[in-house]
C-alpha cells in the first residue's frame, strides 16, 4: 500500500530537482515549476490521515482492552488452620496464585482468579464476561470467575483455574485471534489490492503520455488552460506531469484494504459486549448466510437437568422394600454415567435411601443415545429396612436401563401395555426409559426437564428473520415432538445417536441448506464441527465449546438470533465499505487525471494526497459504526 505513496514522493522530488539543474544548466531566466511541496505534504496527509486512523481502530479495540482491565494485578493468598479459620495472610501477584491457593476476596474487589467458594457467602458482578446484568449470588460450592467482582460479603475462594487457563484469559485469547483473523470476502479484498498498484501506475504513465499527447496536437501557445509564461513544451510537460503525480497521490488501495479487517473487529467486539464470543472473521461472515437452525435439546433448548417425576414397578410385589431394592440397583448402576437422565436418577435415588454413596458397578458399557448395561453388587445396605427384610450384598445383579431400542438389542421384550404406559407418560414432554434386572424389565422411570422461557420467542424471531428451524434429540419421538410443539417447531429429529446428527447434518448439507447447529454437550460436538456454523451454549461441556465457531458466554437462546443479527449487520457493513472504497477511486481517479479541467476542477497533488488520508480515515469511521449496534 506504501508503493503508491513512495513513487508519488520520489518521482516528484527527482523531477523538482533535474528541473532546477536543467535550468541551472541552460541559464534559464524564468521560475521553473517544480513539485518540491508535493512529498513533504503528502507525507503530512498521510502520516496525519494514519495518526487519525490508529486512533479510530484503537475504538475498535475497546472491547478487548475492557477485558483485559478486568484482570486483577494483586491476590490475597491465605493459610487456614484445621478448623478452616485464617492464621495468616499476604498479598502476592496474580502470576504467581497456584491451584488449590486459598484467597481472600473482601467486598469491592475483584476475583482474582478462576476458583470455588469455600467459605462466605455474596453477589458477584460478572456482567462484563458474561453479559448478565443482575448480580450472581454466591455461597459455599458456587464457581466464581475471574475478574468479576464480588459485592457485598467477604468470600475465600479455592484456585481451579490460573494464568492462561482461567475464563477470561480464554476469552481475551479468543477475541484478539478473532480480531486479527481473515474473513473469506477479505481475500477479495487482497487480490483487488494487488491489481490495483500496477494498474495505477500503468494509469498515471497513461495519464502524463495522453496530455502530452493533447498538450502537442490540440493546444497552442495562447491556450489559457496551460497558463503563460514559459514555453509551449515546459507547460505542456508540467501540467501533464501534475496530472501524473496527483493520479498516483489520490489512488490507494488503504480504504479498500482496512474495509474487512475493522468491520470484523468492531463487530468481534461488540459480540463480547453482549455476551457472544465469535472465534474470527469466518465465522462472523458466514453466520448470516445460514438459512437453517438446528437446535440439540436437552441442555439447549431445555435446562438439560431432569428431575424423576415418577417411578412405575412393573413386578408384583410393590412393597417399600422393593421399591428400595430397585432405587438402590437403578442408583448403583446410573452413578457410572454422565446422561443428564443418570444424574436425576442418582439424584432421586440418594434423597429416597438417604444415602451418600452407593455400590459396586462391574462390566459397565454405555451406548450413546440407547442406555446402559452393567452388574451392581453390594446393594443390601442400602436398601435393608428391618431385621426381616434383608438383602445380601455379595448378589450381583444383571442391569439394563435405557430406551425401547436399547432393550431390543439386549433381547429384552416389552409388552403392549408398558409400551402403552411409556407412550402416554411421553406424550405430556417426559422422557421415558425403562429398567429390566436379570432378565426381566422390571420398572418405568419418567424425568421431567423444564424448557428455557427464551427458547419459544428465540424460535419465534429466527423465523421471523426467514429461517428454517429443526430439533434434533436421541429422546423418543414422542417427547421430542411434546418439547417442539412447546417452543414452536414443527421438523423434529428423534431418537438420533451422535453420528445420526452428523449425518442429518450433512445431509441438510447436501440439500443446499447453510446449516447452524446449537448443542452444549458432548455428543453435540461433531454436528458443531461439521455445521456451517456451530453455536456451543456457553455452560456447555468444553468439548462442545472448543467444537463450536460462536459461544454464547450468557447460555441465552435469544442471543442466536442476536448473532446472526449480528453477522448480518457486520458484512453489510463490509460491503458498504468496499462500495464506499470503489467509488472513491472511481470518482478521484478521473478528477486527479484532470478529466474535469474543462469544468474548472482541477486537483493539486497535495490536495489529491488529503483526499487519499481521509478515505482511509472513512472506511474506519464507518466501521465504527458498528458499535451502535443493539440486537433488540
Amino acid at each position: 500500500m506504501d508503493v503508491l505513496i513512495s513513487l508519488a514522493t520520489s518521482i516528484s522530488y527527482v523531477y523538482s530537482v533535474v528541473v532546477i539543474i536543467v535550468a541551472m544548466v541552460i541559464g534559464d531566466q524564468t521560475d521553473p515549476k517544480t513539485f518540491f511541496e508535493t512529498p513533504p505534504m503528502l507525507l503530512i496527509f498521510v502520516s496525519f490521515g494514519r495518526w487519525l486512523e490508529h486512533i479510530a481502530k484503537d475504538k475498535t479495540s475497546a472491547a478487548l482492552a475492557k477485558l483485559m482491565s478486568l484482570q486483577a494485578m494483586v491476590a490475597v493468598l491465605v493459610e487456614l488452620d484445621t478448623d478452616g479459620n485464617i492464621v495468616s495472610e499476604k498479598s502476592i501477584a496474580v502470576e504467581l496464585v497456584q491451584k488449590d491457593d486459598i484467597l481472600k476476596v473482601i467486598p469491592g474487589e475483584k476475583i482474582p482468579v478462576d476458583g470455588r467458594v469455600v467459605d462466605g457467602s455474596s453477589t458477584c458482578d460478572e456482567s462484563l464476561i458474561t453479559g448478565e446484568s443482575m448480580p450472581v449470588a454466591k455461597s459455599m460450592g458456587s464457581e466464581v470467575i475471574g475478574g468479576s467482582i464480588n459485592q457485598h460479603g467477604r468470600l475465600l475462594v479455592r484456585a481451579t483455574h490460573v494464568g492462561a487457563d482461567s475464563a477470561l484469559a480464554q476469552i481475551v485469547k479468543l477475541v484478539e485471534e478473532a480480531q486479527t483473523s481473515k474473513a473469506p470476502i477479505q481475500q477479495f479484498a487482497d487480490q483487488v489490492a494487488g491489481y490495483f498498484v500496477p494498474t495505477v501506475v500503468m494509469f498515471s504513465v497513461c495519464t502524463l503520455v495522453s496530455w502530452i499527447v493533447i498538450g502537442y496536437v490540440f493546444c497552442d501557445n495562447s491556450d489559457h488552460h496551460l497558463g503563460t509564461g514559459r514555453t509551449f513544451h515546459e507547460r505542456v510537460i508540467e501540467q501533464s506531469f501534475k496530472y501524473a503525480i496527483s493520479v498516483l497521490c489520490i489512488a490507494c488501495p488503504c480504504a479498500l484494504g482496512l474495509a474487512t479487517p475493522t468491520a470484523v473487529m468492531v463487530g468481534t467486539g461488540v459480540g463480547v459486549v453482549n455476551g457472544i464470543l465469535i472465534k474470527g472473521g469466518e465465522p462472523l461472515e458466514t453466520a448470516h448466510r445460514a438459512n437453517t437452525v438446528v437446535f440439540d435439546k436437552t441442555g439447549t433448548v431445555t435446562y438439560g437437568v431432569p428431575h424423576v417425576a415418577d417411578v412405575l414397578m412393573l413386578t408384583a410385589d410393590k412393597s417399600d422394600s422393593t421399591l428400595r431394592r430397585l432405587l438402590a440397583i437403578v442408583g448403583t448402576a446410573e452413578s457410572c454415567s454422565e446422561h443428564p437422565m443418570a444424574g436425576a436418577i442418582v439424584k432421586h435415588a440418594k434423597l429416597k435411601l438417604n444415602v451418600d454413596s452407593f455400590g459396586k458397578v462391574e462390566n459397565f458399557v454405555s451406548v450413546p443415545g440407547c442406555g446402559l448395561s452393567c452388574q451392581v453388587s453390594g446393594i443390601g445396605r442400602l436398601c435393608s429396612l428391618t431385621d426381616d427384610v434383608r438383602y445380601d450384598d455379595d448378589v450381583m445383579y444383571d442391569v439394563v436401563i435405557g430406551n425401547r431400542e436399547w432393550m431390543k438389542r439386549r433381547g429384552l421384550h416389552v409388552d403392549a401395555d408398558v409400551d402403552g404406559m411409556m407412550k402416554k407418560l411421553e406424550v405430556t414432554g417426559q422422557t421415558v426409559v425403562l429398567c429390566a434386572i436379570d432378565g426381566v424389565v422390571s420398572a418405568v422411570i419418567s424425568a421431567a426437564d423444564r424448557v428455557k422461557p427464551e427458547a419459544h420467542l428465540a424460535v419465534y424471531m429466527l423465523k421471523k428473520l426467514g429461517l428454517e428451524v429443526m430439533l434434533v434429540t436421541g429422546d423418543n419421538q414422542q417427547t421430542a415432538a411434546a418439547i417442539a410443539k412447546q417452543v414452536g417447531v414443527s421438523t423434529v429429529f428423534a431418537e438420533t445417536l451422535p453420528s445420526e446428527k452428523v449425518s442429518k447434518v450433512k445431509e441438510l448439507q447436501r440439500s443446499g441448506r447453510m446449516v447452524a447447529m446449537v448443542g452444549d454437550g458432548v455428543n453435540d460436538s461433531p454436528a458443531l464441527a461439521q455445521a456451517n456454523i456451530g453455536i456451543a451454549i456457553g455452560t456447555g461441556t468444553d468439548v462442545a465449546v472448543e467444537a463450536a465457531d460462536i459461544v454464547l458466554i450468557r447460555s441465552d437462546l435469544v442471543d442466536v438470533v442476536a448473532a446472526i443479527m449480528l453477522s448480518k449487520v457486520t458484512v453489510r457493513r463490509i460491503h458498504y465499505n468496499f462500495f464506499f472504497a470503489a467509488v472513491y477511486n472511481v470518482l478521484g481517479i478521473p478528477l486527479a487525471a484532470g478529466l474535469f479541467t474543462p469544468l474548472g476542477l482541477e486537483l493539486q497533488p497535495w490536495m489529491a494526497s488529503a483526499a487519499m488520508a481521509m478515505s482511509s480515515v472513512s472506511v474506519v469511521c464507518l466501521s465504527l459504526l458498528l458499535k451502535r449496534f443493539a440486537p433488540f
